[in-house]
């Protein structure tokens, strides 16, 4: 079903920060750094796979990404939904039922036999696809994607995912640079505002949050392993 009405998007990203702490999909940790994938440390980490198991506020937000989108991009500008390897597959196909539309998935690169595709389900030509992922940091990861949801001959200008950092400056560019928009529900401010009215983290650890955020490059040399 396709949601008609909706919050704000300042208060869909108020109820997002607060569900994504809900169910621990967040953390904060100053003291003991989490150590990413690029080998480099950070106060924040989040998890935004642990939805798939919380039905409430997984159908809460799939509402919320559906009105986002088809607030931002207009309600009749997709024919198709693909969802990124692997997190995103089940949001697209979450967005895609409430869209009424076709459901695709891409991969991260050819699956090497068969027909050696990244693209699996029904994808056409000239189609405007919305590819769905869970989030984003600084927006390189989608235009991947992208390239291989262009080289069927459909078009995609649009992401849209649930959590964007909202940290690095160059990701709204990059994506731009590539003709894609970025539509998402909150980012770690919100979820920083979340943290300070839980009342859960001591002073020096919002502190050094706030830090990060505001300069997570500096931050990360400053407390490199």
């Amino acid at each position: 079903m396709i949601p008609t009405s909706y919050p704000t998007a300042e208060e869909m990203a108020r109820l997002t920060a607060r569900m994504l702490w809900e169910i621990e999909a967040v953390h904060f940790m100053a003291d003991e750094p989490f150590k990413l994938a690029s080998g480099l440390p950070s106060p924040v980490y989040i998890d935004c796979r642990k939805l798939i198991s919380f039905p409430r506020i997984r159908s809460t937000l799939m509402d919320f990404l559906t009105v986002t989108v088809m607030r931002n991009a207009g309600f009749e500008a997709f024919d198709n939904v693909a969802g990124g390897e692997t997190a995103g597959i089940p949001f697209g196909a979450m967005v895609a039922e409430r869209m009424a539309l076709p459901m695709t998935y891409v991969r991260k690169k050819p699956k090497g036999y068969g027909r050696n595709a990244r693209i699996e389900g029904l994808m056409k030509e000239g189609e405007r696809v919305l590819l769905v992922e869970d989030l984003t940091t600084d927006g390189g990861s989608k235009l991947s994607f992208v390239d291989a949801i262009r080289e069927t001959g459909a078009t995609c200008g649009h992401t849209a995912v649930i959590f964007y950092y909202g940290i690095f400056p160059e990701t709204i560019k990059t994506l731009g640079d590539h003709g894609v928009e970025l539509h998402h529900l909150c980012t770690w401010w919100e979820v920083l505002e979340a943290a300070k009215d839980m009342g859960n983290f001591s002073q020096e650890t919002l502190d050094q949050v706030d830090a990060f955020l505001k300069a997570p490059r500096e931050w990360q040399e400053a407390n490199a392993f």
